[in-house]
This record gives structure tokens, C-alpha cells and sequence, in this order.
């Protein structure tokens, strides 16, 4: 098999190595904040699950986690497990891992807002909803960018821990293969695939800091 010909089956499979990343991405920000705002609360028994769960979720292999997604159902609630599952179960372990990051990295933006603004916020007559949305979160987002660019690009390489459950990804035909032909060159591959794939998210998000540097 010639370069190319690789080349042609590693691209078949990188639409669901993508619909990973961006599923997972997405669901995973949006849940992050939920979480982020629930560890916050005031509510102690709340903040607890929360952070229980924070805790859970990153204190456990993702392979791990993943595994527990998908035969979890059928050894707790007896259901049946069909193939369609599979992908289903590596965008919900990974949605819930990486919620758990985002979490802590929202948390932490939040955290760095100097009270001052609030009251400022209060004195001008804004509701904590407004005050949260217009002046809290536009800060959090240029705060966090860094870091939730680092969780983007090891998220990227994360979707190679999709072939724990057989899912056609890259990874997971690179390795097929490997096995077929004997030869470390798709190997060699999927690891520029997976840098091209990087190299366009680290770009993004350093265009994406540069927009929001109104300190410049």
C-alpha cells in the first residue's frame, strides 16, 4: 500500500475523529460552566457533588471512564448493548470527562473577577443575570482562552482513546493498518494528521486572544 493510499483511509476516518472533538468540545464548555457555576453555589450540599464529581472525573483514566459508559448499562440496568452504542458512548464519557476541566478552568476565571466589579455592577443597577453575562463572562473568556486551548489540543489527541471501544478513528485504523501491513509508515501518518489538526487549533486560539486583547 502506497503512502497515498494510506493517506485516502486515515482522511475516510477522520470525519468521526473530528465529530468527536467537536461534540465533545462543545457539550463539554457548555456542561463545564453549568458545573463550574454548581461547585460555586452556595448551596453546600450542591458544591459538594459537584466537586465529588470534579474530583471523580479527573482523578480516573478517560479509557477508564469510557469503559464504564459502555458496559455500565448492560451490567447495572440489564440493557442490551447494540453497535450503533459504541460512538453514542465515547462522545457521552468524553462530553462528562472533559466537562470536568472546563469546570475547574471556568472556575477558576470566575474566581479571578475582583468583587469590586460586582458592586460597581450592583451600584449601576445591573441584575446578577446582567451583571454575570455582560460584564462577569466576556473577562472569564479572555481569561481562559490559554488554558482552554490546552485542553483543546490534548482533546484532539485524546479522540485516539475512542479505538478502546472499536471506533473506526483515526487511531484506530492506523493501527488496523500497521497490523495488516506490516509497517510503521501509517503510523507516521496519522501523527501528521494529528499535528495539522493541532497546528490549526493552536492557531485559532492564538488569533482568538489577539481579537480579545483590549489591553494592547
Amino acid at each position: 500500500m502506497t503512502v497515498m493510499q494510506i493517506v485516502q483511509q486515515l482522511f475516510g476516518s477522520m470525519g468521526i475523529t473530528m465529530e468527536i472533538f467537536f461534540v465533545t468540545l462543545i457539550t463539554s464548555l457548555i456542561l463545564g460552566l453549568g458545573m463550574a457555576l454548581i461547585r460555586m453555589s452556595k448551596n453546600p450540599i450542591l458544591s459538594v457533588i459537584a466537586k465529588f464529581y470534579i474530583s471523580v472525573m479527573r482523578g480516573t483514566p478517560l479509557m477508564l471512564q469510557l469503559l464504564v459508559v459502555y458496559f455500565g448499562p448492560f451490567f447495572i440496568f440489564g440493557m442490551q448493548i447494540t453497535p450503533s452504542y459504541r460512538l453514542k458512548a465515547v462522545l457521552i464519557g468524553f462530553a462528562l470527562n472533559y466537562a470536568a476541566y472546563f469546570a475547574e478552568i471556568y472556575r477558576s476565571g470566575i474566581a479571578a473577577i475582583p468583587v469590586g466589579q460586582y458592586e460597581a455592577a450592583r451600584m449601576l443597577g445591573y441584575s446578577k443575570t446582567q451583571t454575570f453575562a455582560y460584564i462577569v463572562m466576556p473577562q472569564v473568556i479572555k481569561r481562559i482562552i490559554p488554558p482552554v486551548a490546552n485542553e483543546t489540543i490534548t482533546l484532539v489527541k485524546d479522540t485516539s482513546l475512542a479505538f478502546t471501544l472499536a471506533v473506526a478513528e483515526v487511531f484506530t485504523v492506523t493501527k488496523q493498518l500497521v497490523a495488516s501491513q506490516s509497517s510503521v509508515v501509517p503510523f507516521i501518518v496519522a501523527g501528521v494528521f494529528y499535528y495539522i489538526f493541532n497546528l490549526i487549533v493552536a492557531v485559532f486560539f492564538d488569533y482568538l486572544e489577539k481579537k480579545m486583547d483590549y489591553y494592547r
